[in-house]
């Protein structure tokens, strides 16, 4: 493991008040036992014949998350708030449902705030009331998309307001349901409150339609944005083959990691070209789009293409404007695609029929599917447990199949991305078929590799 991945979680003290939850520490007696800080898994599994490990560090081990059998908060004093920040994504309703119902019948809290809209819902001049959550509230929310806090970009920087505003309402944990940006936030947050010497918990459940945060084995919303994804390439696909040259031209999510589209291509093996953001492209030259496209019309006379939002940047004049969060705009890549491959065809007279599908804010806006609704209520019940135990500045994450504690910074570190000499993105050109580099940048950087091996 690098040296510089440290793992430690943050804690606001030792935990001295037995939980509420009953539960044993007895191992075969049938009964659920509490976690101990003590169980820790590998971060880095790989290995080879031969590989000696250990003694291993503490810090270089992840933490199991669960409910600890002495919690340091005392749950008659508590007063916890949950917060949903950035774009929308499905699950974010089941998340805070699981959150409010383990803290309710679990731990016996009874006070739980809902800020709307965001962080912007802590600051005085948005004006937006809070809202009260108990069971009922939440009862049949995990049904609906979207979020019943609202979500909003911005306002994750104006720390010292939101620490005053967590200081005003009495907060003692705070939960941030969001992506990279929403959690460097909590980060900064978490700090400030530390610095006033606050006994807050913050702890953060990672939510990236993408995949893209670093150390999560996936974030919750990506299989049903997969499976919805899949449902729009199939109707694509039918468009494409019913017609002359069918074109069925399909953009998804995935600014800066095409995980959402390399997914959707090996499940749906319709998808003759996958376009990611970590895999560039040329359109023109005997490996570029074009040709690859003429050549597959010729053949087949249809033919699918899946585009991660992010890809293709570089051939598109930028728009030079930012939203809210900071985030850098992204020129429309599939509309860029749809009128430059009509102006190739046309140039060399043959016809095409091309068919263009944005369904972003359909996938963004679904309800979560049964295998991310369960994920979202295990990890809303396992960020109880660690706010419980006194855990700060910390994510929930699943790591080798296992829940477990990450320390905010470790997190927010670097971004996911496709390894394209991974065997994801390996079975994703062998599903597809297309050529295994679109552009002379990436042919060339292969001759000097090979050229390289060679030598060796």
């Amino acid at each position: 493991m690098p040296d510089d991945f440290d793992f430690s979680v943050p804690s606001l003290g030792e935990p001295n008040i037995q939980s509420p939850i009953k539960m044993s520490t007895v191992k075969g007696d049938s009964i659920a036992n509490y976690v101990s800080d003590s169980e820790r898994i590998l971060f880095e599994i790989d290995a080879a014949a031969g590989d000696t490990r250990g003694p291993f560090k503490t810090e270089e081990l992840l933490e199991r998350a669960g409910p600890r059998e002495k919690v340091y908060f005392n749950p008659a004093h508590v007063h916890a708030a949950v917060v949903t920040c950035g774009g929308l994504c499905p699950g974010l309703n089941n998340v805070v449902r699981a959150i409010v119902r383990c803290l309710w019948y679990s731990y016996g809290i009874k006070r739980i705030t809902g800020i709307k809209n965001g962080y912007r819902g802590f600051l005085s001049e948005s004006n937006f009331s809070t809202l009260e959550l108990d069971p009922e509230y939440v009862d049949d929310i995990q049904a609906r998309g979207g979020t019943v806090l609202g979500s909003a970009r911005g306002g994750g920087d104006r720390v010292g307001e939101i620490a005053d505003a967590i200081e005003r309402l009495n907060i003692n944990m705070l939960f941030t349901i969001g992506g990279d940006g929403t959690q460097r936030g909590a980060l900064e947050i978490a700090e400030e409150l530390e610095r006033r010497a606050l006994r807050v918990s913050v702890i953060g459940i990672p939510k990236t339609i993408d995949n893209d945060l670093s150390f999560i084995q996936r974030s919750f919303g990506f299989e049903t944005a997969v499976e919805k994804a899949v449902d729009v390439v199939r109707g694509a696909h039918v468009e494409a083959h019913d017609t002359i040259n069918g074109i069925g031209l399909v953009k998804v999510m995935g600014r800066e990691s095409g995980f959402i589209a390399a997914y959707a291509a090996l499940a749906m093996s319709d998808v003759n070209f996958c376009l990611i953001p970590e895999s560039p492209f040329d359109l023109d030259g005997p490996n570029g789009l074009f040709e690859s496209l003429r050549k597959r019309l010729l053949d087949r006379n249809h033919a699918v293409i899946l585009v991660a939002e992010g890809a293709g940047q570089e051939l598109v004049s930028e728009t030079g404007e930012t939203d809210l969060s900071g985030n850098k705009r992204l020129a429309d890549i599939g509309v860029f695609l749809k009128e430059k491959i009509k102006a190739y065809f046309i140039s060399i007279d043959m016809e095409v029929n091309i068919k263009y599908i944005d369904p972003s804010y359909i996938i963004r806006s679904s309800p979560a599917n049964p295998n991310d609704s369960i994920y979202c209520s295990r990890l809303g019940a396992h960020a109880v447990h660690a706010a419980m135990a006194g855990k700060t500045k910390t994510l929930m994450s699943m790591v080798n199949n296992t829940f477990v504690h990450l320390p905010m910074r470790v997190a927010v570190s670097k971004r996911k991305h496709v390894n394209t000499e991974g065997s994801l993105w390996r079975d994703v050109v062998e599903n597809t078929r297309q050529p295994v580099n679109m552009c002379d940048k990436g042919e060339k950087a292969h001759e000097k590799g090979m050229k390289q091996e060679g030598k060796k």
